[in-house]
């Protein structure tokens, strides 16, 4: 039985804000084994929390691994029927690995700010969780 993830992606590693990635990495999982994967370009879905939920779905994606992402992405997600597992972080390939082998351990994280100015630089540094050991959103 195979399954289809997809990690939000900047270079190799996850990108640790949901709304702002331009790549997504689609990932087949067989036999708790990485046996594909797929770059896919996302940047003219940035903040499109239905659009890029669209996408995905017709991708055949079953579940997103993500680290930061806030309330309106999870439930574009989630209407969509796509599983959200949140708190990743590092390389795209060992969240995937770890997914498949069964061994990932999602968190309850959602960073619940919103920019409208989405041309900044970096965010303010708070998403409302802290966590032992410092931010949980990926934000640091």
């Amino acid at each position: 039985m195979s399954r289809k993830i997809a990690i939000p992606t900047v270079g190799d590693q996850v990108n640790p804000h949901f709304g702002r990635s331009e790549a997504f990495t689609l990932l087949t999982i067989e036999d708790q084994k990485v046996t594909s994967q797929e770059i896919i370009a996302t940047a003219d879905y940035k903040h499109q929390h239905e659009g890029i939920a669209q996408l995905l779905k017709s991708k055949k994606v079953e579940t997103v691994i993500c680290g930061g992402i806030g309330p309106g992405a999870i439930a574009g997600l989630e209407n969509a029927g796509i599983e959200v597992l949140r708190g990743a972080s590092g390389s795209v390939i060992s969240v995937a690995e770890s997914y498949a082998a069964g061994t990932f351990v999602s968190t309850s994280t959602v960073c619940n700010h919103h920019h409208h100015d989405h041309g900044h630089g970096h965010h303010d540094q708070s998403c409302g969780h802290h966590h032992q050991g410092g931010h949980s959103c990926g934000h640091h």
